[in-house]
């Protein structure tokens, strides 16, 4: 699946059942306009699929992997060691996790030589916006819409603080 056929970014998951949580960096990089492209690419179950994507990823165009992944959670940290393309791992909290740490532990405790940002448990709206960010540094119109998008961050903070001192007060 991709929402455009020059994707910069692929998101990448373990299972379909890791969707809902990778939904949220789907739904930032369409609101930035940052082209990208979805699959599922399991370690363990697909690894011929896995190193197939990692190995012609840049070939593609992209320039950023996410990858999420539950459990085990290899994922991240393989594609991490087959590209030179950032890899930004989420861990995702599945059904057979351990209160979702053994994949916050996994994607974040990379070898030296091989890593991989991580960003917290579900958190896949972090990954797009680290994404975008990156993306962000060789592409002015891009930079300008992360800014408006932090900008939108700072004023809903405002008007949130507004609203609870206008209650409490």
């Amino acid at each position: 699946m991709s929402n455009d056929s020059k994707a910069l970014v692929g998101i990448i998951m373990g299972s379909k059942s890791d969707l809902p949580v990778m939904q949220d960096a789907i739904d930032l990089l369409k609101k930035m306009a940052v082209p990208f492209e979805v699959s599922i690419v399991s370690a363990h179950r697909t690894p011929e699929r896995m190193f197939d994507y990692a190995k012609s990823a840049a070939d593609r165009g992209l320039k950023v992997i996410i990858a999420g992944a539950g459990g085990a959670a290899h994922l991240p940290g393989m594609v991490a060691s087959i590209t030179h393309l950032p890899v930004i791992g989420v861990p995702v909290k599945s059904s057979n996790s351990i209160d979702g740490w053994d994949s916050v532990l996994s994607i974040l405790q990379m070898p030296n030589g091989i890593p991989v940002a991580t960003v917290a448990l579900n958190a896949a709206k972090n990954a797009g916006i680290l994404a975008a960010q990156i993306l962000a540094t060789a592409d002015a119109d891009l930079a300008e819409r992360v800014l408006a998008f932090k900008e939108e961050l700072r004023q809903a903070v405002e008007t949130n603080a507004r609203d609870v001192e206008a209650t409490i007060f």
